[in-house]
């Protein structure tokens, strides 16, 4: 008896030459149905329709036409067990041994625009997943396709009669892979049209890349990622590989520089021009200036030393003029939404430097969810996103600040929450001078920024992630010239720093918020 294959799929690239394949050169006998079915008699190729094989025809506007003992048995029925041969034989049910089935197109039909409720309801598969879990569950038996990229591989085993035990588990995990991920997207999108809070994280995400190592060579590491969501969506210009290290310094760039806006994204109003310098995950420079050029060199002049070896973010186009700033400077990767012609043709010469393009839609389409792992589990907190309030505010000093001291607090506000903590930075005209990151006291961190300026601290401001539980920052500070702290208060200790700022002609402002990164 010839062997059977069972083909429904939606997706019907490469089925066409797959059952060719099948039928021309190893003599299967094809059963489907609809559309699939439809396809395949149109190109003169032998099919027998399922609501003929069954004698049962579709009902129900074809919610019901695989669910159908003649099917489930011909995939359920264990070939080494006699009693499911018998049971086969007294029901005239034949063996099925290749189930190829791709699923309706639910997350297609979630993604347009108005989609109704009825209409997503009616778009998820029901018979579909039932035949691929029967497939995969007889994988010892049935050989189950769920994704054209199998196909040729499939044909290949088939021409070399190399149908291995380990490649029949293969594809039964990809086929269960491809039903959870096909489950979870329905239960997704039913969560959040009711806005239910799901009792289980549930997520998927496609391996995107392979790393060479993870944060140390002699850890591997693997991307996930959505193509069509935040990095996922960075197309790569030129240069080496991205790394572990890369990605999580890009991820810190990209933070921090959205305190700015980026260019075509809907907070326009706030935007500046603006670049950013990280390394190990804190940023070491950052300004602001009316051209990319400025923005870049301004935000490199902040602390050239730590720059060498770091990632660089641009919020705008950058051309010519911020490209050649790059040219004598060992940098590991630029990301901005755009390069121009010139700046290309400038960054191709340095051929291991990571340039990459991500455009606004793809920030936009990014979950605003902060996930990290611990030891057998995740930890999940909204995302500390930019925020340009200053209403909660309050000047608690005899002096006040003017307008320019308060653009530079605004400014270092913004970068500070971005700076592992214990944070400060130190700023002047809209220039971070200084930063002190992720040390065991906050006197500690202030002493590495207020060193770091030098000279340059005086007529600065200083921003602060934390409350002060001593005046010790705030004399430190004095003693560099720094006009205007910014912090957020909340210390039972907040009157001996208020008292000091008085008494050393320094203005303060508490924000009444705090910006802990851990």
């Amino acid at each position: 008896m010839s062997p059977i294959a069972l083909l429904s799929v939606s997706d019907k690239t490469g089925l066409i030459p797959l059952a060719k394949a099948l039928v021309n050169d190893f003599g299967f006998k094809i059963i489907s149905s609809g559309g699939t079915a439809k396809l395949i008699e149109s190109e003169n190729l032998p099919v027998t329709r399922v609501a003929d094989y069954t004698g049962f025809p579709e009902i129900l506007e074809g919610r019901v036409k695989t669910l159908n003992p003649k099917i489930h048995g011909g995939i359920l029925a264990r070939r080494d067990k006699q009693s499911h041969l018998n049971d086969l034989n007294k029901q005239n049910i034949h063996p099925i041994d290749l189930v190829v089935v791709n699923l309706y197109p639910f997350q297609k039909t979630i993604s347009k625009e108005n989609v109704s409720w009825e209409e997503a309801i009616e778009n998820i598969d029901i018979g579909g997943p039932a035949m691929i879990r029967a497939a995969a569950k007889n994988h010892q038996d049935v050989l189950v396709v769920t994704n054209p990229s199998q196909y040729s591989d499939l044909i290949d085993a088939y021409k070399s009669k190399t149908i291995t035990n380990d490649l029949r588990k293969k594809y039964s995990q990809q086929a269960f892979e491809h039903t959870s991920i096909y489950d979870l997207t329905i239960s997704k999108w039913i969560a959040n049209q009711i806005s239910s809070r799901k009792s289980s994280w549930l997520e998927n995400l496609p391996l995107r890349q392979e790393l060479r190592y993870g944060e140390n060579p002699h850890q591997k590491a693997s991307w996930y990622g959505d193509s069509e969501k935040g990095w996922g969506g960075a197309n790569q210009l030129q240069g080496k590989e991205l790394s572990t290290n890369n990605l999580l310094d890009l991820e810190s760039a990209l933070s921090t520089l959205r305190e700015f806006g980026y260019e075509n994204t809907i907070n326009s109003a706030s935007y500046q021009k603006a670049a950013v310098v990280i390394k190990h995950t804190n940023p070491c420079g950052v300004a602001i200036g009316n051209s990319p050029y400025l923005a870049l060199k301004r935000a490199l002049d902040g602390d050239r030393v730590s720059a060498f070896g770091g990632i660089i973010a641009i919020n705008c186009q950058v051309d010519a003029a911020a490209a050649k700033e790059l040219e004598n400077i060992f940098i590991e990767c630029v990301v901005a939404p755009s390069f121009d012609k010139d700046a290309k043709e400038i960054l191709s010469k340095k051929k291991n430097l990571r340039l990459l393009e991500l455009k606004s839609e793809y920030i936009a389409k990014a979950d605003k969810s902060h996930i990290r792992s611990i030891l057998g589990g995740l930890l999940i907190q909204d995302l500390d996103e930019p925020n340009t309030d200053q209403r909660e505010w309050k000047n608690v000093t005899k002096l006040t600040t003017t307008a320019n001291e308060l653009k530079d607090l605004s400014f270092a506000w913004k970068i500070v929450k971005h700076i592992r903590s214990n944070a400060i930075a130190i700023a002047l005209n809209e220039q971070s001078l200084g930063i002190g990151a992720g040390q065991m006291n906050r006197v500690g961190s202030a002493k590495l920024a207020l060193e770091a300026a030098g000279n340059r601290a005086k007529g600065a401001v200083l921003a602060s992630d934390g409350f002060f539980p001593f005046d010790d920052t705030v004399k430190m500070a004095a003693d560099y010239g720094i006009s205007s702290i910014i912090q957020p208060g909340g210390s039972i200790r907040d009157s001996d720093s208020i008292n000091a700022c008085n008494e050393l002609g320094i203005k303060m402002v508490l924000t009444g918020k705090r910006h802990f990164l851990h």
